[in-house]
């Protein structure tokens, strides 16, 4: 690995120096024909200047910065100047609502806030109570009045390197997860987990200099901008796609010589069911050189893959499992050797360690069923500012994920339950107590309990048990309509009625609803 303090940003001033002319970055905008790029050099140079931009309005070392953008170039080139500062990079869900961000800031307490124009209509209502940020940076060309052009920033600024010490302690970012409350929850983590991902995603996929890495998914996850982080250590290239159908990902592969897709389950049926139809032909596109597609966030139904295979018999598949707690994905993979196990979600990855065990933390024996608990240099630092969670979660440098599990006699895991409700459908994770508060507020809801239903697109789909309000009448179509005031991806698709059982301390035994309304336990999580 070299020098011990070759952190992400490290990585990117070393690629400004080896391939200054070479391409780091390609924006494609399908639909309308745009087509950014940016060499290494420009990468470097210009989160630099971001960097000591940031630094004249005072950004110092343990400072928080708050992002707010859409997947862009201009995403990475604010990121990767904001850590440079040494201050703490908070990145936000796109999704996020106003008072979502709003609960976030008074969380982090950021003394900057960066956002893409898009965003202006949700942060005007909070503006006056976001009460620690000092100055607001806006990208786009409509800049309102409170904030500064990232633009002016960028060209006031100089290009030469912070001089800012940075070791692999340091905290890089926090990120947020929503936890069982339905609260986004704040996970610290540090340079060193950064750099853990770069290297453990480098082994497992034998990244090179001449992949090209097609990164499609939400730049603000843990998730594919850490699998990308193993093209990063090796100067490869990133193609930001804004925009996903199996013609926009096909063009892009083609057109780019993409040679590495990570994709979610939908995007990957959609492209089955593309060529099954024959709307997309395999010889329309140059898709030889496309040597690795790997799925995350969501369960991996086998016969995917296996419809997968039947168009490309030569392409390597992978599946990683992970959790922002463990700076996302790889504590786990099935390997790229490893077909013949789609199901399970693999081994210890790279530098990873894993253990099963049950409520009392000893190990259980192989084949039964436990807790799986992970060990290695992707381990968040904390929970931030929530002591008892982490105590909770880390012990003794062992990461309980609250999923359970179970180990066959090859060593590969197997998720077969999860401690926690958490719904994933399409690779966002909806939390049920989220969408029971919403219902509640409705006049003939009594009662109300979120499940996840299995879904062969989506993993699943947010169902809804409603036990009425005695004398009240609710039809399933006006349950759809009220709940079109919540983000798309949280509203229920299937509503049953019904009482909705609870324990004795109040609690909704969730397992009655599922075996009752869909007869089996709710799905596996895949990272």
């Amino acid at each position: 690995m070299g020098d011990i303090n070759i952190h992400i940003g490290e990585m990117l001033a070393r690629n400004g120096r080896l391939y200054p002319d070479d391409t780091a970055l390609v924006e494609r905008v399908p639909g309308e024909g745009k087509r950014s790029v940016i060499t290494w050099k420009d990468f470097d140079e210009r989160a630099n200047r971001f960097a000591n931009g940031l630094i004249s309005m005072g950004i110092k070392k343990g400072d928080k910065v708050m992002h707010l953008m859409n997947n862009s170039i201009d995403w990475l080139i604010a990121y990767f100047g904001i850590i440079r500062t040494g201050a703490w990079v908070v990145p936000l869900n796109f999704r996020f609502t106003s008072e979502d961000i709003k609960y976030c800031s008074d969380v982090a307490e950021e003394d900057i806030f960066i956002f893409g124009e898009e965003f202006t209509p949700r942060i005007e209502p909070i503006k006056k109570d976001l009460t620690t940020v000092k100055r607001f940076i806006c990208v786009g060309e409509n800049i309102p009045p409170y904030a500064e052009s990232f633009k002016t920033v960028l060209s006031a600024s100089k290009p030469t390197p912070p001089d800012v010490e940075i070791t692999f302690k340091d905290p890089c970012g926090l990120y947020f997860t929503s936890g069982t409350t339905g609260k986004p929850k704040p996970i610290l983590l540090t340079h060193l987990n950064m750099a853990n991902a770069s290297i453990t995603e480098c082994m497992h996929h034998f990244q090179r200099k001449d992949d090209v890495f097609i990164l499609i998914p939400p730049l603000y996850h843990t998730g594919a901008k850490m699998h990308w982080f193993g093209s990063l250590i090796v100067g490869g290239a990133a193609v930001i796609l804004k925009g996903v159908s199996p013609k926009w990902i096909f063009e892009a592969v083609s057109e780019e010589k993409g040679t590495i897709v990570w994709l979610l389950v939908p995007w990957a049926q959609d492209i089955l069911v593309n060529l099954d139809r024959g709307e997309l032909r395999l010889e329309d596109y140059n898709l030889s050189q496309w040597r690795l597609m790997h799925i995350g966030a969501q369960p991996v139904p086998p016969s995917l893959i296996t419809h997968w295979r039947k168009y490309f018999p030569q392409m390597a598949y992978d599946t990683t499992y992970g959790l922002s707690e463990a700076t996302g994905p790889n504590c786990v993979h099935l390997g790229i050797e490893n077909t013949h196990k789609v199901g399970a979600i693999g081994r210890p990855g790279f530098n990873w360690e894993t253990r099963i065990v049950d409520e009392d933390g000893r190990d259980v024996p192989k084949g039964a069923t436990g807790e799986l608990i992970v060990r290695g240099n992707g381990v968040m630092r904390e929970y931030y500012k929530n002591p008892e969670a982490t105590a909770k979660t880390l012990k003794e440098g062992w990461l309980y994920t609250g999923d359970m599990a179970r180990e066959d006699e090859d060593g590969f895991i197997y998720i077969v339950d999860r401690k926690k409700d958490v719904i994933i459908t399409g690779g966002e994770n909806v939390f049920p107590v989220e969408v029971e508060n919403f219902l509640h507020t409705h006049p003939a809801v009594k009662d109300v309990a979120a499940i996840g239903v299995p879904d062969e697109r989506l993993g699943e789909i947010v169902a809804v048990v409603i036990d009425m309000v005695p004398g009240m009448v609710l039809t399933e179509e006006e349950i759809f309509q009220y709940s079109e005031r919540l983000p798309k991806y949280k509203r229920p698709r299937k509503v049953f009625f019904g009482e909705v059982p609870r324990n004795p301390t109040g609690k909704i035994e969730k397992t009655k609803l599922r075996k009752k309304y869909i007869g089996m336990e709710q799905a596996f999580k895949v990272e």
